[in-house]
């Protein structure tokens, strides 16, 4: 059971990854440059953020699964000019995606805590729930920003884009 349950957690992440997936693309063109309103961040730098945040709690909790993996930022971190590339973004959120389940499964195998020198998770499953919270928040954002430039994801699209990742029932 236990494992089950490990497993349903895990996918519960992926499908999180999916979303953000098939988000970033059904970006209308100029759509990464999107903002909710002046002064908040745009499409690019909120994917971007959203690789660098996972980058930060593996390298602060579980730093050997940070590893090889490089950040979506300039060279000065989050002020600095974040990635326009949709295409590398899906190769590091993937990358980020799974070095964060490899983390928690091995860190619930082992028995070692998450704990770094700055932060700890009481618990690695806490983890993912930390950052499907963070996650979901920004997709928020990402919606609110492109509906502000006049880009509304259609129901039929943001139902398979969205919420059939998360449901199987089929409506007559």
């Amino acid at each position: 059971m236990k494992d089950s349950v490990l497993e349903a957690l895990l996918d519960s992440y992926g499908r999180n990854n999916t979303i953000l997936l098939n988000l970033l693309g059904a970006l209308p063109e100029g759509g990464m440059d999107a903002k909710a309103m002046e002064g908040s961040p745009s499409v690019s730098v909120q994917f971007s953020h959203l690789h660098q945040t996972r980058l930060f709690w593996l390298s602060q909790t579980a730093p050997e699964f940070a590893e090889g993996l490089s950040p979506l930022f300039g060279k000065d971190g989050q002020d600095g000019r974040a990635e326009p590339d949709p295409e590398r973004i899906e190769q590091a959120l993937n990358q980020s995606a799974s070095a964060v389940c490899e983390a928690v499964k091995a860190r619930l195998h082992t028995g070692r805590a998450m704990k770094g020198k700055n932060a700890a998770y009481d618990h690695p499953i806490l983890l993912l729930q930390h950052l499907l919270w963070h996650e979901g928040y920004h997709v928020g954002q990402i919606k609110l920003a492109l509906k502000a430039v006049g880009h509304t994801m259609s129901e039929e699209t943001e139902e398979k884009a969205i919420w059939g990742l998360w449901r199987t029932e089929t409506w007559a």
